[in-house]
């Protein structure tokens, strides 16, 4: 079975690997030739690239896979979606942009270009399938986002200090600079708490988080962008993830520090309830609440006993996202 599969593979260029750079090489794992475009750094280049690849694997592949964002992506999503039925291709959308719900509202004749035609939609999360079906978009089929669970070394704790870990982009929508105010309030309590942000720049976030921690007064570690190996090497120096984000869908580095055995404590927002139960696996607040996320930080630093229970239900938890378990499913919707 051969593929097309079109997003960003950017970090060549700085940037986070996105699923495309992991999935692909999954399928290809799994007896599927699959062709990738594109690794071009700016968007219009990126997106001519992509239709060039279109056309050029027209008579070649049976289905074109478009990793779908709710930013500026969603454009080539939309491009190359057109283009597929130009040429009477299956395409599946892979819905990933936590705030596709509003680009849905926003550009609804275009969202219905894009996601009624498609052969299939693949949601990672219950939340996003939910919302496309309440959308009227019924061809919407659940396939989670995966890890090779194997290749993460489970730490268990003999003790939570107040260390706290962030992994994301800086970028606006994912709220690194609450992550700073945080790790200030936490201070009261335990003055020797610390904070390692790690990722690379998306919109200048990074330098406006760096002044923010300056005006507050506060040492924070900017590690910059890291391969996955190296931050999984790093976040056994750390004992609390912690996830500031405004928008989300079901983020990789969340079910990454899961099977770490970081504790999880995350904004309550998009998919992340769909996927993470408060006080089961995780402990959830609501977004932007700088006093909530402390609190939480604080009560799982002081009762080891909750802490560990926890830190066992999310590892058991995202077992199921295991890509032997995943894979079959990708399996049935592919051939």
């Amino acid at each position: 079975m051969k593929i097309l599969y079109l997003g960003n593979q950017l970090s060549k260029h700085g940037f986070n690997k996105t699923t495309i750079e992991t999935l692909s090489v999954l399928l290809e794992q799994s007896d599927f030739e699959v062709y990738c475009a594109s690794d071009k750094k700016y968007l219009f280049f990126r997106m001519f690239e992509m239709i060039k690849a279109i056309i050029l694997y027209r008579n070649k592949v049976s289905y074109i896979l478009i990793d779908t964002y709710s930013t500026k992506a969603f454009w080539y999503a939309f491009s190359c979606s057109q283009v597929a039925r130009f040429f009477k291709i299956k395409y599946i959308p892979i819905l990933h942009g936590g705030n596709l719900p509003q680009r849905l509202k926003k550009n609804p004749k275009i969202s219905r270009l894009i996601f009624a035609n498609a052969y299939q939609n693949v949601s990672p999360s219950d939340y996003l399938k939910q919302v496309f079906e309440a959308n009227g978009f019924f061809n919407v089929v659940f396939i989670p986002n995966s890890i090779e669970i194997q290749k993460y070394n489970y730490k268990e704790r003999a003790l939570f200090q107040p260390k706290l870990l962030w992994v994301r982009a800086f970028a606006t929508i994912y709220n690194p600079k609450m992550a700073v105010a945080v790790l200030q309030q936490l201070q009261v309590y335990y003055p020797e708490a610390t904070l390692t942000m790690v990722g690379p720049d998306k919109d200048g976030s990074l330098q406006i988080t760096k002044d923010f921690a300056n005006q507050k007064g506060v040492f924070v570690t900017f590690t910059g962008q890291l391969s996955k190996e190296a931050w999984w090497d790093l976040a056994a120096e750390h004992d609390v993830f912690i996830n500031t984000t405004h928008y989300d869908n079901t983020p990789v580095s969340l079910l990454e520090a899961m099977a770490l055995g970081l504790p999880v404590v995350s904004t309550n927002v998009g998919g992340i309830p769909y996927l993470l139960t408060d006080k089961k696996n995780a402990l959830l607040v609501p977004d932007q609440d700088v006093d909530q996320m402390t609190k939480a930080i604080v009560y799982l630093l002081s009762d080891y006993e909750y802490g560990c229970a926890q830190v066992r239900n999310a590892r058991n938890f995202v077992s199921h996202f295991d890509w032997k378990e995943v894979k079959q499913l990708w399996k049935q919707l592919l051939t």
